[in-house]
């Protein structure tokens, strides 16, 4: 959905509700913002990386000494390989990068098939909205996937961390313990509170599913109308329905920092998974949010830990 059409949905559901519709970006100063930057590296030193934005520029940022970086492995940012597609998080305006995460990928969906003996081809049905995925796991990873993913068999849920090599997506680390239960049997919310939630309590997880250098969020409980899905409005979390275009107040509890994220998609696949995020303390079980790569590191998350314990407010 393009950003006009979705500015002026949360700009006409905020005049419905009566409420002002807030302006997307970060909500409140927490020490210096962290920006996202992505690219292809053109060039990598010790001290300097050279990457082509997805627009086509070629842009210089500084190491920082104490970067760091992941590439299926924590690594030095000199070792980085030239051609690896990067997401970065920066400081003083996208000028300084402290943490480097090339070719990642997630790896989230319902298991279809499983072949193989020591690699593991996997093919998962990644939703409505994201079609089918065939992705392997090595020997040497699969002994630490399952014991995260007990149910290792068609109909339960599956969610990896890995890169991206030759086009295919290589599972390396569990993004998630796994739901106890099938993919179509997702607990019911609880209870719901007299009134109205000013905050709600969760996980917030990411997805790579997102446009380039998009800022935003899919949300699960989503009217169908609203989506064209039959699979949208699901969550074990209590969430309220919103439409495409509202604005999530996004807090991670870890970090303090916040941001007024706007919902762009439709978070089906995210609302079947009645889990927990143990980032610095143990959230309620339910995703609240599925938040793009630019969202999610800007808040202050690691994309290999997966997600962070979030409280969503309407923005």
């Amino acid at each position: 959905m393009g950003d006009a059409s979705v500015e002026r949905r949360r700009v006409l559901a905020a005049a419905a509700l009566g409420r002002e519709p807030g302006v997307p970006g970060p909500a409140e100063p927490a020490g210096e913002p962290w920006r996202a930057v992505a690219g292809q590296i053109l060039d990598v030193s010790p001290h300097l990386v050279i990457i082509e934005t997805p627009a086509g520029t070629e842009e210089r940022l500084v190491i920082a000494p104490w970067a760091t970086a992941w590439h299926g492995a924590d690594i030095a940012p000199a070792e980085l390989p030239v051609g690896a597609m990067v997401v970065m998080r920066t400081l003083r305006e996208g000028r300084v990068v402290e943490r480097v995460w090339a070719d990642t990928t997630r790896l989230t969906g319902t298991i279809q098939s499983i072949s193989g003996r020591k690699d593991l081809i996997v093919e998962l049905d990644c939703g409505p909205h994201r079609g089918h995925r065939t992705i392997v796991i090595p020997y040497r990873a699969s002994g630490r996937l399952q014991v995260r993913h007990p149910k290792f068999e068609p109909g339960y849920l599956f969610d990896a961390i890995g890169v991206r090599r030759d086009g295919m997506g290589v599972a390396l680390l569990p993004a998630t313990s796994q739901p106890p239960y099938p993919a179509r049997a997702v607990p019911p919310p609880p209870p719901a509170y007299a009134g109205v939630q000013q905050r709600i309590a969760g996980p917030a997880t990411w997805s790579d599913a997102f446009d380039e250098e998009e800022r935003g969020a899919a949300y699960p409980m989503l009217e169908s109308s609203d989506t064209g899905c039959a699979e949208a409005g699901l969550s074990c979390a209590g969430l309220p329905y919103l439409a495409i275009g509202s604005l999530l107040q996004v807090r991670n509890v870890c970090s303090g920092r916040s941001a007024n994220v706007p919902v762009v998609a439709c978070g089906c696949l995210a609302g079947r998974f009645c889990d927990r995020c143990v980032e610095c303390d143990t959230s309620p079980r339910g995703r609240v949010a599925e938040l793009s790569p630019y969202s999610y590191v800007e808040l202050g998350g690691d994309l290999v830990k997966g997600c962070f314990n979030a409280q969503i407010g309407l923005g």
